[in-house]
This record gives structure tokens, sequence and C-alpha cells, in this order.
């Protein structure tokens, strides 16, 4: 993992520095992505790289490379790290310019930078489930832009770490909205439901896979708002992430959600989308599944 990329360059990890003034370190003024690596293949990059130029688009930032010649970049950092299992980390920002809260002139050029990390698929916590917690939802309300301000979500997670929980689930009064940093689903009399994507929540790339997987194989879904008193009254729960892939939730708040199990609902969206995987990054060895 000795390469990066830094403004359309690959480099030594080591030599990549970012200006004491760039926007993104003082403002968060940018947006990022995070796109999984199986194989040393990109699963789904296609909508990743979709919604990276429709996140910078929407806070006026210019991505300065075609989405094919990124693509090309990082298909090459993937490959120069030797990477099998893990992600690309990627943002961008408006650049580095003197300080000051209104943009900078045009010609400041907006940053890129991209590293690669070996991540693991959380193989235990698949197959048996994990734990919850409720919060708030105190960000900001343009939730659908993956912007580099996350102090709302880190908040969000050290408040389920601090107990032991996987997760924290934001809501915004009796409306759940979405995990810290996962889309949530229930599923109640063979019907999934998951929050609409509006700008309460992200859209999440995996999110939208399982849609997919559900409309695909007969499985009843909805895009709707529910609320707390339906999350503890679901069948099943479980919440989905570029990393956690489709992950059961078995308690929230200390209670049980169906018996403390993964439900059937559940276990049957982790094998469609174990397929989805294979179909486009190959065969997951038993290597990989660690």
């Amino acid at each position: 993992m000795n390469f990066a990329i830094l403004d359309g360059k690959i480099i030594e990890r080591s030599e990549a520095k970012v200006d004491i003034e760039d926007r993104g370190y003082q403002f968060g003024d940018g947006v990022y992505e995070v796109i999984r690596i199986y194989n040393g293949k990109m699963f789904t990059a296609k909508q990743h790289l979709d919604r990276f130029y429709r996140s910078a688009e929407s806070i006026g930032i210019v991505i300065p490379y075609t989405k094919e010649l990124l693509t090309g970049m990082l298909n090459e950092l993937v490959a120069k790290n030797n990477l099998g299992l893990g992600i690309i980390y990627m943002q961008i920002t408006r650049g580095a310019a003197p300080r000051n809260h209104a943009f900078p002139a045009q010609d400041v050029l907006p940053a890129l930078s991209a590293y690669t990390k070996e991540v693991g698929r959380p193989a235990e916590n698949l197959e048996s489930g994990v734990r919850t917690i409720l919060t708030e939802d105190i960000r900001w309300l343009r939730c659908d832009i993956k912007s580099l301000n996350l102090l709302g979500n880190i908040l969000a997670k050290q408040k389920a770490s601090e107990v032991g929980c996987f997760e924290a689930i934001q809501h915004r009064g009796e409306n759940v909205t979405e995990g810290s940093s996962s889309n949530v689903f229930i599923a109640q009399n063979g019907v999934v439901v998951t929050h609409p994507s509006d700008n309460f929540i992200l859209k999440g790339i995996t999110k939208e896979v399982i849609l997919t997987l559900c409309k695909e194989n007969g499985i009843a879904v909805e895009e709707r708002v529910f609320t707390i008193k339906d999350l503890y009254d679901a069948d099943e729960v479980f919440l989905s992430s570029t990393t956690a892939e489709v992950m059961p939730i078995i308690e929230i708040e200390g209670k049980a959600v169906h018996n403390g199990a993964p439900g059937p609902i559940t276990k049957k969206l982790q094998e469609l989308f174990i397929e989805a995987i294979e179909k486009e990054c190959g065969a997951i060895t038993k290597q990989t599944i660690k």
C-alpha cells in the first residue's frame, strides 16, 4: 500500500501532502467516496463514481477528470498496491486558497486524492448479527451529498462505540433515517422497507443493489418513511454499507430483534448479494471471507 493518487498522479504515499490551507482541511469543503475491492476489482464502481460526481456538482466543484480517466487511475492504483480485498478512499476538495468562507477565485484548482487500504469482510458479524442503539439525527439537511462534513455521524458512531455497539440508528423525531455510516432496513410481513432516497439520507450504493435484488427476486420492497415503533415491531432489521454489506441487526437498545438471530429475508439477501459480488468480481474465496 505504498502508492496514492494526488492531483491526477500516482505517487509514493509518503509524498502525498496537502496544503495547510486546503479547504477540505479547514472547512470540510469537499466530497468523498469509498469503493469496495474484491479480488483486486472494484465493485459497483460506476455507481460510486456517478455519486462522487453528483456530490461534487451539488456543491459547485467541477472534477477536472472524466469518469473514464478517473476509473483508469483507480484501477492502476489498485494494481500498483497489489490490493486483493479492501477499499479505495478518494476525495476532492475545492482546493487550497487563503482562508475565506466564500469560494476562492476560479483559478484555484480542486484537489483530488485517493489511497487504498486492506479491509476484510466482517464474516463473524455477518453470520451472527450486530447490536445497535438509537440516537437523534442532528445532521444538516443535505445528507444526500457525501460531504467531508461528518461530525454528526462521528458523534453518533462514538456513542454506539462507547456502549459496545456496532452502529447508531438515527431518527428525526419518531422517523428513522439511517445509521451513522449505513442505511437501515426493516422487514415486516414479508415486505422490506427502507427510507426514501431524499435529502435526509445518503443514497447508499449497497442500498440500491439490495433494492434491485429484491425486485429481481420477488421480494416485496417499499421505500417509505418508517418510525421507531415500526423498527421495534419489525420481524427483521438489517443495515447496509460498502464494507458491512447486508448486516443483520439482532438488538436495538438492548431489545432483541427476531429472537436475537438473523432472519430469513436478511439471510436470503446476503446470499443474493454475494452472488452479485461474484458476478462482477469473481468468486469470493475462503481467503477473502476472513
